[in-house]
């Protein structure tokens, strides 16, 4: 809790605006940011999309969910790290997952979905989901050394948030991925185990990821209802997370190393 003690509560906050699937984009906002901090202790990733209908890509081609909700955030991450690794050991890089990501692993050999021709809304939903739980395993292994952790987080089912907006009826699209999830994982969607939260119960979890000193041997875990806790096995895969790093660097047109 030291971090919040820190706090100086005459630090002026400024909001700058991202578009997380224009790379470019995400590239001005992180330099904006790198000028006007001198370190980074606490970075929350949490902004995203979710079901898009039709089949849609970024200007680079990536379809636009998994551009979004992972490579955004990556690419972001990664052109902060000097600012992050600058603020030490007990640095914390969260990543907001979902339940989602029990719907689909990534699809490593075509995130893009044969182009469309094999695109699905909920799977596009879900690759991008378990990218976000990959992504914290690879920073968790990564950054050990320097005494940096990183969690996914799944807050919970909380409407009002916008993030449903591109659904017309949530209830049935919803009770959709029940069968979507069996398909590409072996396992129906756990929907029935979700009761929704109001958004002070949905930040919960992501503030224990974010402050709280006794899941620090726990780094790389993903969390749920304010507790670490183990998930299907291809999204605790090392060997997936790292293969998905490889992938993320490729599609963002920059290495990121550490």
């Amino acid at each position: 809790m030291s971090r919040i003690k820190d706090l100086n509560p005459s630090v002026k906050v400024t909001f700058v605006p991202v578009s997380l699937d224009d790379f470019d984009s995400v590239r001005a906002a992180a330099s904006t940011i790198d000028a006007s901090i001198s370190k980074l202790d606490i970075l929350i990733n949490n902004a995203g999309i979710m079901a898009i209908k039709d089949f849609t890509t970024n200007k680079n081609g990536i379809e636009i969910q998994f551009a979004t909700n992972h490579l955004g955030h990556f690419l972001f991450t990664k052109l902060l790290m000097p600012k992050i690794l600058a603020a030490g050991p007990g640095t914390r890089i969260i990543n907001l997952t979902s339940l989602g990501h029990k719907i689909s692993p990534v699809r490593f050999e075509d995130y893009n979905f044969k182009n469309g021709a094999e695109y699905d809304d909920w799977s596009g939903y879900g690759q991008a989901k378990t990218a976000n739980v990959l992504f914290s395993l690879s920073l968790a292994n990564k950054l050990r050394d320097h005494g940096i952790f990183s969690y996914s987080v799944h807050p919970g089912m909380i409407f009002g948030t916008g993030l449903g907006t591109h659904i017309n009826d949530i209830e049935a699209s919803l009770a959709s991925c029940v069968a979507v999830a069996l398909r590409n994982t072996g396992h129906p969607f756990p929907l029935d185990s979700e009761q929704p939260k109001t958004l002070e119960q949905g930040i919960t979890t992501t503030l224990v990821a974010a402050l709280d000193p006794r899941i620090e041997a726990q780094s790389g875990m993903y969390m749920r209802d304010a507790q670490c806790e183990r998930t299907y096995d291809y999204a605790e895969s090392p060997e997936g997370a790292e293969r998905l790093w490889k992938i993320s660097e490729d599609l963002v047109g920059e290495k990121f190393d550490i």
